[in-house]
C-alpha cells in the first residue's frame, strides 16, 4: 500500500517591525497587522492566499510574544480557529524561526512539504500563483530547497536579486546561481537587461527532513539551539512558547545567509505576478490606486493642485495645496511629512525615537489589548482620561495600583465590577470609584461591547504601575 503524498504545511513569519512605515506601523502593532492596502491586514491577506497552495488547513504563525493575541485574533476573524502560534522570546531572524516551525511540523512523525511565507508582503493571487505553488511542491518532493523569484519590473535597489540558470531537467524550477543583495540602480538595470535575474521574494518551499538535513550540515549551531528550545518549550491550547534561554543563545541569521546561499539544492521558481514587500511609503504609493494626478488618499483628505502624493488620514481632515511627490501620514498622536524619495529614511527617525524613549514608537493612542482596547483621550498633570472598550465575555486582569485612583463611568453595555471584596453590576450612565491600592477588575458579561470612560488621578499614571494578581491571558 503506497503512502499518500505529504501535505503542504504553511508557515507565516510574523516577526517584522515595519519601522519605515511609521507612524502607522508601531512596535506593538507592526505593519503585518495593519490594514494598509484594503480592509484586511497584510497578515490576513497572506492567510487567504494559502488557499492557492491547498495549505489553508491549520497554518502556523511564528511571532513575537507581544503580538500573540493580535495574530490569533486576526486569524479568527477569517474563521481560522486552529492556527498554531509559535512564540519567539527573542528576535533571531528567519532561519531559527523557520527551523522551529519545521521541527514542530514533524512532531507527530510527519514529513510535510513546508511553505514559508512572510506575513507583510503584497502578492497578486490567481492562477499564476497556484501554478507556482504546484511546481514548487513537485520540486520539493525531488529534494530541492525552493525559493520564489519575482520577475523584476524596474531596477529597484531596495530588493535582493537571484540569478538563475537556464531551465533544465527540473523545468520550470531553475538552479540558483547566486544571490545579490540590494545592488545599485545601475547594476539592477543591467540585471534586467541581461535576463535570468529575479527579485528575492522571501518565500520558500521544501520537504521538512531535507531542510533539517541541510541545516545540520550548514548551520548546526542554529539547529542545535532551536532543537533545545522546542524540546524544552511548552504549549497551551494553540500557543507554543519556545524556551527562552535556549533561543536566546541561538545565532541570529536569515534563511538566505544561513542556508540558501550555501546549499547545492537551491532552485528558484519564477513568478510573474504583481508583488511588493511594501517596505516603505514610496512602495505603498507604488501599489495604491491613484487619481489621474497620481495622488493616493485614504481617510478624510482634501487635495488641491497636488501631484504624485500619498496622503493618509486616520483621525481628522488633512488638506494639501501645491504638493509634489510628498508623503503625509496622519494618526491620532503623530504626523509624518516626507518627500517620497526619502521614504527609506523614516527608519532613521525611528532610531532617534528609540534614544528618546518616545511612546509614539511603541503604540498608537488607541492601544490593543487581548480583552479589547483603550484610547488615551486626554491627560495633564496628575490626571489621565481613557476610553476603554471590553469585548463580550472578556475580563481585565485582577490588579492594583500604588500611585493612582480611578473613576469608571459606563457609556454603553454592562460592566461587572470587582472592587476589593465587593462585586456589582453597572449599566449605562452609572459610575464607580476605585481607591488607590484597592484590588480590582472589570468584566463584560454581556453580548455587546462594553465602553467606559476611566478617569485616573494620582502622582504617577504610567502603565507600569500595575500589579497583577490574576489574568486569564497569562500576562505577568
Amino acid at each position: 500500500m503506497t503512502n499518500p503524498p505529504p501535505p503542504y504545511r504553511a508557515v507565516i513569519l510574523c516577526g517584522g517591525s515595519g519601522s519605515r512605515l511609521w507612524p502607522l506601523s508601531r512596535e506593538l502593532l507592526p505593519k503585518q497587522f495593519i490594514r494598509l492596502t484594503d480592509d484586511r491586514s497584510l497578515l490576513q491577506n497572506t492567510l487567504l492566499r494559502l488557499g492557492s497552495a491547498g495549505a489553508e488547513a491549520r497554518p502556523t504563525l511564528v511571532c513575537n510574544d507581544a503580538h500573540r493575541y493580535i495574530a490569533a485574533e486576526q486569524a479568527l476573524e477569517l474563521g481560522i480557529k486552529d492556527a498554531e502560534v509559535i512564540l519567539e522570546p527573542f528576535a533571531r531572524n528567519t532561519a531559527p524561526a523557520i527551523a522551529a516551525a519545521t521541527l514542530r511540523a514533524m512532531r507527530d512523525g510527519e514529513d510535510p512539504i513546508m511553505l514559508i511565507m512572510p506575513s507583510d508582503h503584497v502578492l497578486e493571487d490567481g492562477e499564476v500563483l497556484r501554478a507556482a505553488f504546484a511546481e514548487a511542491y513537485q520540486a520539493a518532493l525531488q529534494g530541492a530547497l525552493v525559493t520564489f523569484g519575482i520577475k523584476p519590473t524596474a531596477p529597484l535597489s531596495g530588493y535582493g536579486y537571484i540569478q538563475a540558470d537556464e531551465p533544465g531537467a527540473m523545468e520550470p524550477a531553475r538552479r540558483v546561481r547566486r544571490f545579490v543583495e540590494k545592488p545599485s540602480p545601475e547594476v539592477a538595470q543591467r540585471f534586467i537587461d541581461d535576463g535570468g535575474y529575479y527579485w528575492n521574494s522571501g518565500m520558500f518551499a521544501f520537504q521538512a527532513s531535507v531542510f533539517l538535513s541541510e541545516m545540520a550540515r550548514l548551520a548546526p549551531k542554529i539547529l542545535e539551539q532551536v532543537q533545545a528550545s522546542v524540546a524544552i518549550g511548552h504549549g497551551e491550547n494553540a500557543l507554543f512558547h519556545l524556551d527562552g534561554p535556549s533561543f536566546e543563545a541561538c545565532p541570529s541569521d536569515s534563511m538566505d545567509y544561513a542556508i540558501m546561499e550555501r546549499t547545492d539544492s537551491a532552485v528558484v521558481i519564477p513568478l510573474a505576478a504583481s508583488w511588493s514587500d511594501v517596505g516603505a511609503w514610496d512602495a505603498v504609493w507604488g501599489i495604491a490606486q491613484k487619481t489621474v494626478e497620481g495622488n493616493s488618499t485614504t481617510g478624510d483628505v482634501m487635495v488641491e493642485d497636488s501631484r504624485n502624493c500619498l496622503i493618509h488620514s486616520t483621525s481628522r481632515l488633512v488638506a494639501s495645496v501645491g504638493l509634489d511627490d510628498i508623503v503625509v501620514i496622519e494618526t491620532a498622536d503623530a504626523v509624518l511629512v516626507a518627500h517620497k524619495s526619502r521614504s527609506q529614511d523614516v527608519k532613521r527617525l525611528v532610531e532617534i525615537f528609540k534614544t528618546q524613549h518616545r511612546s509614539e514608537l511603541n503604540h498608537h493612542r488607541e492601544v490593543q489589548r487581548p480583552w479589547g482596547s483603550y484610547d488615551s483621550v486626554g491627560q495633564g498633570p496628575r490626571y489621565q482620561v481613557k476610553r476603554i472598550t471590553v469585548k463580550p465575555g472578556a475580563r481585565l486582569s485582577s490588579q492594583m495600583h500604588h500611585h493612582r485612583a480611578e473613576h469608571w463611568i459606563v457609556v454603553s453595555g454592562t460592566a461587572r465590577i470587582y472592587n476589593g471584596d465587593k462585586q456589582y453590576l453597572l449599566t449605562e450612565n452609572q459610575s464607580t470609584y476605585i481607591p488607590l491600592g484597592e484590588i480590582h477588575s472589570l468584566e463584560n458579561p454581556g453580548k455587546i461591547p462594553l465602553e467606559i470612560i476611566e478617569v485616573q488621578s494620582g502622582a504617577y499614571l504610567g502603565e507600569d504601575d500595575i500589579v497583577r494578581f490574576q489574568d486569564m491571558y497569562g500576562r505577568v
